[in-house]
This record gives structure tokens, sequence and C-alpha cells, in this order.
């Protein structure tokens, strides 16, 4: 095992988004739920319905998945009446995505309780106070180029 220095480690607040963000997708989830979906239904489904005709190319480059991984998920979503797949106008081999009425309703439901505990944490906020906290979620964002990954086994038997 590697030396850490924990006094460096920010036990708080790892512990914060970890709890946060289970409390965040905890709704949704709960929706999907009762629709046999899972989380990667809901990226899918809330990313074609921001950017309608966004071609799939372009959301596995977003999502940061494979076309397998997304494949199973868009079958499901095309299937249920969520999400429809066309050939792009200009060219043919494109497939462009958009969301039904269904799946935007889906889409909004999803969001909504979400929405709602993001408007509770911050209705005392200030804009200035709403600002940080934009920038630092844009700064959270991506992989962190410098990070070097070491070749340790952490595997224990339990």
């Amino acid at each position: 095992m590697p030396v850490v220095d924990e006094g460096q480690i920010d036990f708080e607040a790892i512990e914060l988004f970890f709890f946060a963000y289970r409390d965040f997708v905890s709704d949704p989830d709960a929706i999907l739920a009762k629709i046999g979906m899972g989380r990667a239904h809901h990226r899918v489904v809330y990313f074609v319905c921001r950017q309608p005709g966004m071609m799939v190319t372009d959301l596995l480059d977003l999502l940061q998945i494979t076309k397998q991984s997304l494949a199973r998920v868009l079958k499901q979503l095309i299937e249920t009446g969520y999400i429809r797949q066309m050939a792009g106008a200009k060219d043919r081999r494109q497939r462009r995505l958009y969301p039904t009425l269904a799946g935007r309703e889906l889409a909004l439901a999803l969001c909504e309780p979400q929405s709602k505990r993001i408007a509770r944490a911050m209705e005392d906020f200030t804009p200035g106070m709403r600002g940080s906290v934009t920038l630092f979620l844009q700064r959270m964002r991506g992989r962190d180029p410098n990070l070097v990954i070491s070749d340790i086994d952490i595997s224990q038997d339990i």
C-alpha cells in the first residue's frame, strides 16, 4: 500500500459528496425502477432531451462510454418509445437521436425532484454563492491529467 498523508485528505468533503450523490440520484432511481430502467437510461434520456438531434457518436463522447454499453440502453429506450433514432438529413449514415413526447415527460419527471433538491439546498444563497457553487462543480469535472495511478495491488482477501 502506498504511504498516504491522511492530513492531506478532505474526508469530510468526500463523505458529503458520497451522501449528496446517493441522495441526488435516489428519487430518479425510484422512478426508473418502476419501469425497469436505471441510471444509464436516465443519462441518455436527459442528454437527448437537452440536445435533440444529437448524433450517437456525440452521445458516446459526452457520456464517455463504449458503443456496447450504449447499444443496450438505447435499444431499450427506442423499443419502449422514449427515444427515436433517425438518419441524418444530409448524411444518411448519421444516426440522430430525438426524444419522443414520452421521453421528454420522463426526463422532466426525473429532473424535477433533483431540481427541487438543488433549489432547497441553495434557497438562501446569494447570487455570488450560487456562482461559487457553479464554479466549484465546473472545476470538479474531468479527470486530473496529473494523477498518477500506481500499479500496486490493493485487493484483500475478505
